[in-house]
């Protein structure tokens, strides 16, 4: 993989902390402890350092041999490394900002495509409310959106094979605009990369989604479907150049050109999140896609997701959502601001433990919101502190919202956790040490 190197200025927008200093990772044991390795590429997830560490561990492609070692600058050579070998262990080490769209929504169109004859045609004043696209022929303005919309997902997806590890190399490394797709593998680690969320150029109008339609896209940053013992650590999710506060309307509602940052689904299992940044999303992380029985047959008794030391900062909603799994949410900060709807989703059969976490939240945003009930649940919150102060989460829920009652008490106590920060320091030892650029 010889090709000319390339690199971008990562787009990330940098978390503004104030009177950081080099605190030691040491204090967490997370980083100290990883692989016992000095090369960062081979380091492994430590024991006990959350769901992923259950059974087998996650190794990634630590062991891999010279030949499955490789270096990349471009989307193509990501793409490759990637198919190379097939599972055998290999080691993708990125350099730069890689763009998947690097030429643009534009090169994706169909032929004859075009954005405003498509809002001509489906304007409600002329299609209505009634009628969805899904009947649209080949060659009319949805037909075509449909057309394009298959050449991006070929694109930007990128299948990630199992025993793997992908990590940035610099404090510049990362993806703008793809889509990882860990499927129905495992053993996967992802480590030190720096993600601007995917745009989808071609979100489709549903008449019929709500009382007056809604506009809805396609490709979540990363997505875990159907695998195992997979490590996110230390990455950066963000909206970069393309956020939702910047995003047009058409026909009344939000051009909507965002899905999720990380979505863990159709029966994953054994899942560490740790030391990650994500920032500036609307619906960031799902666990667990659906009530509906079809899946919940084979997400019940998995899902299983650890998730300690991130910052979830300027986000809307879901951080997480949670379906059916036992997570296990810890030593966290969660930073909202005026757009702030919620952090946990209580969901179906979901068993969240959500402790030792810290909540900055702006004068006139109640700590009552931290929590939301969408299913009748059982979640565990203790010792959480909002604005450096402990806070009954639950407590305050129930008596601001009386019409959703939360019920105390998950039902299981977590055991796969490394050294647990007191929740009061939480703000500082995440700050100054979570995302990408900052693996020691």
């Amino acid at each position: 993989m010889n090709a000319q190197k390339w690199h971008g200025h990562a787009t990330v927008r940098a978390v503004a902390v104030v009177g950081c200093t080099a605190l030691a990772l040491s204090l967490t044991g997370t980083t100290a402890q990883a692989g016992q390795s000095r090369d960062i590429a081979r380091q492994t997830l430590p024991a006990n350092d959350g769901w992923a560490s259950y059974g087998t561990g996650t190794t990634g492609g630590s062991a891999a041999d010279a030949e499955h070692v490789y270096t990349v600058t471009t989307w193509a050579e990501f793409k490759a490394a990637l198919a190379a070998g097939g599972s055998a262990p290999k080691i993708i080490k990125v350099k730069g900002t890689i763009d998947a769209v690097s030429e643009g929504c534009d090169s994706l169109a169909a032929p004859g495509y075009d954005f405003d004859a498509y809002l001509a045609k489906y304007a409600p004043e002329t299609w209505g409310l009634d009628t969805d696209l899904s009947a649209e022929p080949d060659d009319s303005p949805e037909g075509l959106r449909r057309v394009s919309a298959a050449s991006q997902d070929k694109q930007i997806k990128a299948n990630v094979p199992a025993n793997t590890t992908i990590i940035g190399i610099g404090r510049n490394a990362g993806f703008k605009g793809a889509s990882l797709q860990i499927k129905a593998v495992d053993n996967v680690i992802v480590r030190n990369l720096a993600f601007e969320s995917p745009v989808d150029c071609f979100p489709q109008w549903d008449p019929t989604d709500g009382s007056k339609g809604n506009w809805n896209s396609e490709y979540d940053t990363a997505v875990v479907y159907g695998s195992t013992h997979v490590w996110l650590d230390h990455n950066t999710f963000t909206d970069g150049s393309h956020p939702d506060s910047a995003a047009p309307t058409y026909f009344g509602m939000l051009y909507q050109q965002h899905d999720g940052e990380l979505d863990v689904v159709r029966g994953s299992n054994h899942v560490t999140a740790s030391w990650n940044v994500f920032t500036e999303h609307d619906k960031t992380i799902l666990i667990g896609n659906s009530d509906s029985e079809s899946t919940a047959a084979g997400d019940r008794g998995k899902l299983k997701v650890t998730f300690h030391h991130n910052l979830f900062s300027q986000l809307v909603e879901r951080a997480p959502r949670v379906r059916f799994g036992q997570v296990d949410s810890y030593n966290n900060h969660f930073v909202a601001d005026d757009s702030y709807a919620y952090s946990f989703g209580i969901g179906k059969e979901s068993q969240l433990v959500a402790e030792h976490n810290a909540f900055t939240l702006p004068a006139g945003v109640s700590a009552a919101k931290a929590l939301k009930r969408w299913n009748v649940s059982p979640v565990t919150a203790a010792d959480n502190y909002v604005n450096g102060k402990p806070v009954d989460l639950i407590a305050v829920h129930n008596a601001e919202i009386p019409g959703e009652v939360l019920v105390s008490g998950a039902g299981w106590t977590p055991t796969l956790r490394t050294k647990v920060d007191p929740a009061k320091a939480v703000p500082g030892i995440v700050d100054c040490n979570a995302g990408a650029g900052r693996l020691r």
